[in-house]
């Protein structure tokens, strides 16, 4: 199973583009922190490239801009190609974006990557059986 789960900011505004054949995708990064602290006490992040598809491709560019936080579901990819300026074979990795969502921005900074949940428990409220009369 291929599988991938990010949770990350953007790491410049994402830009549409179209193939020969008139597909519409954007590459972008996205910097996803560690949840450790280095030999100097700090965090780091990972960049990591992302690729989305058509209607994802189209959604991430339209409500997302750089240093908004995102939630990627996907899945990795590799691939090769060959380098135009000296003809060797380059390796990519990728993460083909299957899905996104959005994460809440607030300054309590709920994006921590120090072990801490992703969603404060005071963004949530109570629903009781009375409160259950969904309208769908």
């Amino acid at each position: 199973m291929n599988k991938v789960f990010l949770i990350g900011r953007l790491t410049a505004d994402p830009v549409l583009k179209s193939t020969p054949g008139g597909i519409v995708v954007s590459s972008f990064n996205i910097a996803v922190g560690r949840d450790f602290k280095d030999e100097s006490s700090e965090y780091k992040a990972d960049f990591i490239s992302v690729v989305a598809w058509r209607n994802t491709a189209e959604f991430i560019c339209k409500y997302f801009s750089k240093g908004k936080p995102i939630l990627i579901e996907g899945r990795i990819q590799t691939r090769s190609y060959e380098d135009k300026d000296s003809g060797n074979k380059r390796y990519v990795t990728e993460v083909i974006a299957e899905n996104v969502r959005f994460l809440p921005t607030d300054s309590k900074n709920v994006l921590s990557t120090h072990n801490e949940s992703v969603l404060d428990i005071e963004d949530f409220e109570e629903i009781t059986d009375t409160d259950m009369a969904l309208p769908f």
